[in-house]
C-alpha cells in the first residue's frame, strides 16, 4: 500500500466543454469540471441524488486528447492526483484551490 498515497479515480460526467489553454508553443493545459452523482434512499425511503463537482486539470497529450474528444456530458473515469494550491486574485484577494491532476482518462460515452 505504500505506493497508493495519493489516488483519485471518479467517474462522472463533464458539467461543460473543456476549457483549453496554450502555454508557450508547445504545452497545453485542459481545465475540466467534472460530476459524479451518489443515490440512496433517506430515512422517509425517498430516492435522493446528490451530486459532486470536481475540478481536474490536464497536462500534455491528455489536454489533446480532452480537446479533441470531450464535450459536455461525456461520461469519463479521470485517475490522477489531489493538487492543492493558492493565487491571489484581481481584487488582491488569496484564494485556495483543490483540483484533480489527472494522469490517465478514459472516455464511456461512445461516440455518436
Amino acid at each position: 500500500m505504500n505506493a497508493v498515497k495519493n489516488k483519485v479515480q471518479l467517474i462522472g460526467n463533464l458539467g461543460q466543454d473543456p476549457e483549453i489553454k496554450s502555454i508557450g508553443e508547445d504545452k497545453k493545459v485542459a481545465h475540466l469540471s467534472v460530476a459524479t452523482n451518489e443515490n440512496y434512499k433517506n430515512a422517509k425511503g425517498e430516492k435522493v441524488t446528490e451530486t459532486q463537482w470536481h475540478n481536474v486539470v490536464a497536462w500534455g497529450k491528455l489536454a489533446d486528447i480532452a480537446e479533441k474528444y470531450l464535450v459536455k456530458g461525456t461520461e469519463v473515469v479521470i485517475e490522477g492526483k489531489l493538487i492543492n494550491r493558492n493565487y491571489t486574485d484581481k481584487q488582491g484577494v488569496k484564494r485556495y484551490a483543490t483540483e484533480v491532476q489527472a494522469n490517465e482518462l478514459l472516455i464511456l460515452t461512445k461516440k455518436a
